[in-house]
């Protein structure tokens, strides 16, 4: 990224089509509006406009200035609503670029400027990341709660009432030779302290809820070789995704489909069965599925009355015992099904719904879900812990009080994030 820079990107989606959005934000965006218009427009509002560059009319559509700071990105921006054709797309951005100082942006840029000048904090930066990445119901209304700065505020609120506490005890260190301020903490000190401690810890254990939500709830479909694995993946997702034979051994790599089930992104994931072998490959296979099971939140073993016999392995995740191939007799399982018939699968349908839908709430939406939220809010809480513990020695209680509030700036982007902010803007696409 080049600071000063202007930068053009098209911000809708693939061409052709009806409408597309080129965007622009930087110092000389009201330059190429002004030799569009002749003059600056009313601020946001749409403008109808014949695009002419070099005494050529490249397209006529939609143009809206959105002077700084009162912008998206906090800078002088403009958006051009053209026609969706790949070639007048083409010829715009061509026609913009190459104006003095005008580049494309870099994937996430226009963000990050937004983060950059303020307009953002890095909560909600990942909110509207969320957001863009939403497939369900559930992960839109988790996206739309921390992008519109429901996490911030929390922390906010978290923030403020640490520096009321360490004001109370620096005022008693700083001036502790005046008549006026007492050695005495207040009565309720302890008790916001007490309070604070509650809330941060409430807040890590909706992480896991947060994190079903976002990434969704991995079911692993485990078991013997030709045990109805890969059938069954494809009944769910309603497609022949996976190959399946009568060969045991055919599947010798993990395979994850997302399916929405009534608004919950549920991952399956189709994997090796589970046996001794002398092949390499099918054994890197079992490895590989052997690690699924201990990333995943629930276990379907899978057992066919013609399969081969396996053990359960040990897995913190739950396990249900699924009877395959039901039409060609039962096993013992806790739910029996038939891909070829459909029976049995409507009942299993709808117990994964209801267990994604335990494990993700039915409340509000949780506004933490990320590994960076868990790891803040765990290093907060250790120090409040701490100023809690060491509340007679008043030094060391506002240096823990201290050290809290650095964590909650940490999650909110205000110090040490050059890396998170490579990271996170390498994801989003470009024109966002």
């Amino acid at each position: 990224m080049r600071e000063g820079d202007t930068i053009v990107a098209l911000s809708t989606g693939s061409l052709p089509s009806g409408v597309a959005v080129i965007r622009l934000s930087g110092p000389a965006t009201p330059g190429i509006i002004r030799e569009l218009r002749g003059v600056l427009p009313k601020p946001r509002t749409l403008h109808l406009t014949r695009f002419r560059f070099k005494d050529e009319v490249l397209d006529s559509g939609l143009l809206v200035f959105f002077p700084a700071p009162n912008s998206f990105t906090g800078e002088d921006c403009a958006e051009l609503q053209v026609h969706g054709s790949p070639a007048v797309v083409r010829a715009i951005l061509r026609a913009l670029t190459d104006e003095p100082g005008v580049r494309l942006a870099e994937a996430g840029e226009f963000t990050r400027r937004a983060f950059e000048n303020g307009k953002l904090d890095l909560t909600e930066v990942e909110g509207l990341g969320d957001l863009l990445e939403a497939e369900t119901e559930s992960q839109r209304r988790q996206a739309v709660a921390r992008a519109a700065g429901g996490l911030s505020t929390k922390l906010g609120g978290w923030r403020e009432t640490l520096l009321d506490l360490r004001a109370e005890i620096e005022a008693r260190l700083d001036f502790s030779d005046e008549g006026d301020v007492t050695d005495d903490l207040p009565a309720d000190f302890a008790m916001a302290l007490a309070t604070l401690r509650g809330e941060l810890a409430a807040a890590i254990e909706s992480v896991t809820r947060g994190r079903i939500v976002r990434e969704g709830v991995r079911v692993a479909l485990a078991g013997a070789p030709n045990a109805g694995k890969s059938s069954l993946l494809n009944a769910l997702a309603k497609s022949e995704l996976a190959i399946v034979t009568d060969e045991p051994g055919t599947t010798r790599d993990v395979r994850d489909v997302a399916i929405d089930l009534s608004g919950q992104l549920v991952v399956m994931v189709d994997m090796a069965g589970l046996r001794e072998t002398d092949s390499k490959a099918e054994a890197e296979g079992v490895r590989r599925a052997r690690a699924e099971l201990e990333i995943a939140d629930l276990v379907l073993w899978l057992e066919a009355p013609d399969g081969e016999p396996a053990t359960i392995p040990a897995t913190e995740a739950p396990i249900w015992r699924v009877a395959t191939k039901s039409d060609l007799g039962v096993a013992a399982g806790d739910l029996a099904i038939s891909t070829r018939t459909g029976d049995g699968l409507d009942a299993l349908t709808a117990r994964l719904t209801s267990f994604a839908q335990e494990l993700a709430g039915q409340g509000e939406p949780a506004l933490v879900s990320r590994e960076r939220d868990r790891q803040g809010l765990e290093a907060a809480l250790f120090e409040v812990d701490a100023a809690i513990a060491g509340l007679e020695v008043s030094e060391f209680t506002a240096e823990h009080l201290r050290l809290a509030g650095v964590a909650l700036e940490r999650l909110l982007g205000r110090i040490d994030t050059e890396m998170v902010l490579d990271r996170l803007f390498s994801a989003f696409c470009i024109g966002k």
